[in-house]
């Protein structure tokens, strides 16, 4: 059984988390999809409780019924995946995140324990992904996968909240009623 992995803060997640889910389930003909909600990042600040953005992914993911969406108590991702010893699984980043992958904690290990799926999108020097691989010794461990562009972010949907502007287009509609139901993001960080 193939299964993905798509890790991060989701602080809050958005239709870019959802589309990249879904393009990823389609084009590495995945099983199923775990996401994991970092509790305690060790690369950024959060802004909302872990509990919180728990159930912020929970609600984003509801529509894609090969998602089962976690808690990760793992700062690293090299230490979640030791812990999880996954089979035949993909970590699945965007072509953004790989820029920064040779700057994670045991990045060689990673590679050893899941093959890592980069999403392509247009505007990405296919050069940068070459260039990692290369670096990095990976070979055939890092693959790659292409998606339609979303330009967004979780910290311009929190940005936005803050100027009490509409974002019921950038997250999924369960998202933005409860983002208003729990009064999140409406100071500044």
């Amino acid at each position: 059984m193939a299964v993905g992995i798509l890790g991060g803060v989701f602080d809050p997640p958005h239709v870019g988390h959802v589309a990249l889910a879904r393009a990823a389930l389609a084009e590495l003909g995945l099983d199923e999809l775990l996401v994991l909600v970092v509790a305690d990042p060790g690369h950024k600040t959060t802004t909302t409780s872990a509990e919180t953005r728990l159930e912020l992914a929970r609600l984003a993911f509801e529509d894609v019924p090969e998602a089962v969406v976690e808690v990760d108590r793992h700062a690293r991702t090299v230490d979640s995946l030791e812990e999880r010893r996954p089979d035949d699984a993909y970590f699945i980043l965007g072509a953004d995140e790989l820029a920064s992958f040779e700057s994670w904690k045991s990045p060689k290990r990673v590679l050893e324990l899941v093959r890592v799926a980069v999403a392509m999108r247009p505007g990405v020097s296919r050069a940068l992904l070459q260039g990692v691989r290369e670096r990095l010794g990976a070979g055939d461990r890092i693959v790659e996968f292409e998606m339609a562009p979303v330009a967004i972010s979780s910290s311009d949907i929190r940005a936005r909240v803050v100027r009490d502007e509409p974002v019921a287009d950038d997250v999924p509609n369960a998202v933005a009623e409860a983002i208003a139901r729990l009064g999140l993001y409406t100071s500044a960080e």
